[in-house]
C-alpha cells in the first residue's frame, strides 16, 4: 500500500512527511525539491502481545510505504502551477493525504496569499478533475476510430463506462464520488485516475487551534467530505517536535497541550479505513506477522499475501480470532470451546484472526 502526502508550498506537507515516519530531512534537501519516501512499520498492541506469547525469533509489523509528492510550481501568474511531472508521480498512489494549511506565518506566506480551506483542496480537486478528463476524452476517441475498424467486445463494454464517468467530471465532481461496480471499477483501475483516488484531507493546525480543531473539521465535513473522502487535524510544529522525543516524553507533551490523538495513529486508522483495509496474524515461535488484506477477503485470498504459491495449493485455513484466543488462554481451550476452528477458502477473514495455512 502506497499513500502519496501532496500540498501547496508552505502547507506543512513534508513536515506531516517527517512526523509520521520519523525521519529528519534537513533543509538542502528540502531545497532539492526531490521525492521523499519511507515506510511505516505500523504499530499494533496485538502484534506486541504475540510476540510476548510466541517469542519468535522475528516480528513483522504490517506496513504503509508513505511518499512525500514533489513537482508543484510557482506559475507566471504567482499561483502554484501543477506540472505534469507532478501528476504523474500522484498517479502512482493507493491513496492520497492532502495537507491544508490553516496557521499563519509572516515570515512563511501561504502562496496564494491568504488562508482559505475550501480553496486549496478545490484547487487539487480542480487540476486532478481536468487531467482525468483529458486522459477520458483522448481514449473515448481512440475507441471510437477502433471500433469502426473492429468488433472488439471489450472496447464496446469500455466505452459507455468512460462516456459515463466523463459526464460525472464535466458535473465538477471527482470520480471518487461516482456510483461504479465492481466490474466498472477493475476495468478502470489501469488508468489510475487522480480523482477517483481515495483522498485523506489533513488539516495542518498550530497551537492555539488545539481546541479548535473539531470546529474545523465540521465545517469541512458539511461542506466536502463525501464517499471515500475523510479528513482529521494535526498539529503540524508541535507533532514534528514530539516525533524526536521518547513515547514517554511525547505523551506528556501531547497531554500538555491537550492533543488526543497522534497524527501517525490518526493518519493509519483514517487510511486503512479509506482503503478498506484490516489486519490478520501468523504466529509461531519462528514469525509473529502482521498482514494487511481488504475487508471482505477470503481465506484463500489471505493465503496469498502470506505466499503467492499459497493461494493455488490452499487446502483450508485454521482459525481463532486474537480476542477468543486470549480470554482462552491457549489452544486447547480454544478449541474446547468452538473459537479454533477449520474453515475453507471462502470463509471471509475477519480483523484480528490469527491463522495458520493449510496448503499442499
Amino acid at each position: 500500500m502506497q499513500i502519496g502526502i501532496v500540498g501547496l508550498p508552505f502547507s506543512g506537507k513534508s513536515t506531516l512527511f517527517q512526523t509520521i515516519t520519523k525521519t529528519h530531512i534537513d533543509a538542502a534537501a528540502l531545497a532539492k525539491s526531490e521525492t521523499h519516501q519511507s515506510v511505516i512499520k505500523i504499530p499494533d498492541k496485538r502484534l506486541d502481545k504475540l510476540t510476548e506469547i510466541f517469542n519468535p525469533k522475528k516480528k513483522v509489523n504490517a506496513a504503509i510505504e508513505v511518499i512525500d509528492v514533489v513537482g508543484l510550481q510557482k506559475g507566471e501568474t504567482g499561483s502554484t502551477q501543477f506540472t505534469s511531472n507532478f501528476l504523474a508521480k500522484v498517479r502512482t498512489n493507493d491513496a492520497l493525504i492532502q495537507v491544508v494549511r490553516l496557521f499563519d506565518n509572516e515570515s512563511v506566506p501561504h502562496p496564494e496569499g491568504t488562508i482559505n480551506m475550501m480553496r486549496d483542496i478545490d484547487s487539487f480537486e480542480t487540476e486532478f478533475i481536468i487531467s482525468d478528463m483529458d486522459i477520458i476524452e483522448r481514449r473515448i476517441d481512440s475507441i471510437k476510430k477502433q471500433i469502426m475498424k473492429s468488433k472488439d467486445e471489450q472496447l464496446k463494454r469500455e466505452l459507455p463506462i468512460l462516456e459515463k464517468c466523463y459526464q460525472h467530471l464535466q458535473e465538477e465532481t471527482p470520480l471518487r464520488e461516482a456510483h461504479l461496480s465492481n466490474d466498472e471499477l477493475k476495468l478502470l483501475r489501469s488508468y489510475s485516475f487522480l480523482s477517483a483516488k481515495p483522498m485523506l484531507i489533513a488539516l495542518n493546525l498550530d497551537e492555539d487551534h488545539v481546541g479548535d480543531s473539531d470546529n474545523f473539521l465540521n465545517e469541512l465535513t458539511k461542506k466536502k467530505l463525501s464517499k471515500n473522502t475523510k479528513a482529521l487535524a494535526f498539529f503540524g510544529r508541535i507533532e514534528r517536535e514530539m516525533s524526536e522525543l521518547s513515547d514517554e516524553e511525547a505523551l506528556e507533551f501531547m497531554q500538555e497541550y491537550g492533543i488526543k490523538e497522534s497524527s501517525l495513529i490518526s493518519v493509519i486508522r483514517e487510511s486503512y479505513d479509506l482503503l478498506n483495509l484490516h489486519t490478520f496474524f501468523t504466529f509461531g515461535d519462528v514469525e509473529c506477522h502482521a498482514w494487511t488484506l481488504k475487508k471482505g477477503a477470503n481465506a484463500q485470498e489471505a493465503a496469498g499475501e502470506v505466499h503467492t504459491d499459497f493461494y493455488n495449493k490452499f487446502i483450508r485455513a485454521e482459525v481463532v480470532h486474537y480476542n477468543d484466543f486470549i480470554e482462552d488462554g491457549s489452544f486447547a481451550n480454544a478449541k474446547e470451546k468452538g473459537h479454533w476452528r477449520l474453515e475453507g477458502k471462502e470463509y471471509v477473514v475477519q480483523d484480528g484472526d490469527l491463522i495458520v495455512i493449510r496448503h499442499g
